[in-house]
């Protein structure tokens, strides 16, 4: 006598039909989860493009300042000895951004300072200061030992070191090795000037403004 067993085969379509498909919640799972990496690409594709439009209008401000300091007649006795105005941005850019982004925008303010009123032999200088100057004030802010504005007097003598470094080199040779006194002296006075200003700056922007 076979012994039937239709308890068993019911409960088994029972748990086939109450228990749901494992494909189900496997593609729930990757749906979710594709969701997630997709909103984080979202979210840093728009922080980094508001990074560099904000980057981009600062550049702008500082091609106004070196075109405020192109009118406004200034001699010193001594060739490439100015304010330096424009050294404001880079200087808040480098302390409520980032270095890429404060290096980014004074290479824009230079090269396009050039193109349009200062001239492509100007820019050559300028070039050379500008980035002789920012890689000291970055190193130094990396310390944490410097204040804005030691930070800032660091960038305003390397500036003048870096431009007459190409002056040496370029035009007139060794005897310009005399106006380094001039121009390290002229280069701490603009920095502490714009340094200043940078403190006051950064003390009155909205740090929201620089965040992500």
């Amino acid at each position: 006598m076979k012994p039937s067993m239709p308890s068993s085969n019911k409960t088994v379509s029972e748990q086939n039909h109450t228990s749901p498909p494992p494909s189900e919640s496997s593609s729930g799972l990757s749906s979710g989860s594709g969701t997630g990496k997709g909103t984080g690409a979202n979210v840093s594709t728009h922080v980094s493009a508001r990074r560099v439009a904000l980057t981009g209008l600062l550049a702008a401000l500082a091609l106004i300042f070196s075109y405020v300091e192109a009118l406004v007649p200034f001699n010193a006795g001594v060739p490439g000895i100015k304010l330096g105005l424009a050294n404001l941005v880079p200087l808040i850019i480098l302390y409520r951004l980032d270095a890429r982004y404060a290096f980014a925008a004074n290479l824009i303010r230079v090269f396009l300072a050039g193109l349009l009123f200062s001239g492509m032999f100007a820019a050559l200088y300028s070039l050379a200061g500008s980035v002789t100057s920012f890689l000291v004030m970055y190193l130094l802010k990396k310390t944490n030992l410097f204040s804005v504005i030691g930070v800032s007097t660091a960038g305003g003598v390397f500036h003048n070191i870096g431009q007459l470094c190409v002056a040496i080199l370029a035009v007139s040779g060794p005897q310009l090795i005399h106006y380094l006194p001039v121009l390290i002296i002229s280069g701490m006075a603009a920095g502490i000037i714009v340094g200043i200003g940078g403190t006051i700056l950064l003390d009155r922007i909205p740090v929201k403004l620089f965040r992500e």
